[in-house]
């Protein structure tokens, strides 16, 4: 099923079933008023979810036209998001950038960060750049949003805890990076808040593309109108979903509402093209001598959407106007 989050003038929004297409949705605040209450009694709520689901979809006359424009992120503030790098090109490339050695222990101990989740944006919703010397930078990704999880949890038992997969934009202040990590205690200002796509869905509605803790489709990543990246989101990514829960539950639990990001989607493959600016810079800098590519300025706009191989697009479109303040 998909879920989606409307605005309401609410800080939590309201919770909706929407169809396959993504044009129409049923209220269902009769069976929780918003996302975060419905995985808290997740196995109570989500048969009944299913349920009105099901009805959407087998009453092509049912529900209300949905406007995108409405919707909040899934989760407008959740309880924690955790965000890894599971793309190993990724890492090389952006620490390349920077001039920094990767860790030793880079291809068994996946690399993560806990990010702002207090305010979390919406598909539509437009990223205020305060200050365009502090190198804004896109980094699309996948994302699942899971239950309870227990300290513990073997990578081998994570699958349960994985209740929806969305996608996010990541925003980074790449010029305000260094010297953050300079000090040895890692990022807090170069992380704005995160913009989500609209749409959440259970794994079982990806079917085979979601297998593995991965999923297997194409990251479309566009700038001002012009496609920079088409990546494979199944290839690539060296720590499934399922090893980067067991990797974050080793020390302590986690609560239903949790977000867990992939890290930006990177392929190898330089045809699959980028999904985020750090990595064209280095690119270019690698072959050309100096990045030729711009960070995101006032008036740029940026869109990011997954691919399945139908050609279909489940998540919606992640669609942000950069402004000023």
């Amino acid at each position: 099923m998909k879920l989606a989050t409307l605005a309401d003038g609410s800080r939590d929004g309201r919770l909706v079933v929407v169809d396959r297409t993504g044009e129409r949705y049923l209220e269902a605040t009769g069976i929780a008023p918003n996302l975060q209450t419905a995985l808290d009694d997740w196995e109570r709520v989500s048969p009944r979810l299913l349920a009105l689901a099901a009805e959407l979809e087998r009453d092509r006359g049912s529900g209300r036209p949905l406007d995108v424009r409405e919707l909040l992120a899934p989760l407008p503030r959740a309880y924690e998001w955790v965000d890894g790098s599971a793309y190993l090109s990724h890492v090389l490339l952006v620490r390349k950038a920077r001039g920094a050695e990767p860790p030793p222990s880079l291809w068994d101990d996946p690399l993560v960060y806990q990010g702002a989740s207090g305010v979390l944006l919406g598909p539509a919703a437009p990223f205020a750049l305060p200050d365009e010397s502090w190198g804004l930078d896109f980094e699309g990704e996948i994302a699942v949003i899971l239950g309870d999880v227990a300290r513990g949890t073997p990578s081998s038992q994570a699958a349960a805890a994985i209740r929806l997969v969305t996608i996010v934009n990541d925003w980074t202040y790449r010029q305000l990076v260094p010297s953050e990590l300079a000090k040895g205690f890692g990022f807090f200002n170069s992380k704005p808040a995160t913009s989500f796509a609209g749409f959440a869905l259970t794994p079982d509605e990806l079917g085979a593309a979601f297998s593995g803790g991965r999923l297997h489709a194409r990251l479309h990543c566009t700038l001002n109108g012009k496609r920079v990246g088409q990546a494979q989101a199944g290839v690539g990514m060296h720590f499934s979903f399922h090893d980067l829960i067991a990797h974050i539950a080793k020390t302590r639990a986690f609560t239903a509402g949790t977000i867990l990001g992939s890290g930006t989607v990177s392929n190898e493959d330089e045809a699959a093209g980028v999904s985020c600016l750090s990595e064209l810079r280095t690119r270019e800098s690698l072959q050309q001598g100096a990045a030729k590519t711009p960070w995101l300025r006032v008036g740029d706009q940026v869109r990011i959407e997954l691919a399945l191989a139908d050609g279909s697009t489940p998540f919606g479109a992640i669609d942000s106007e950069v402004i000023a303040p």
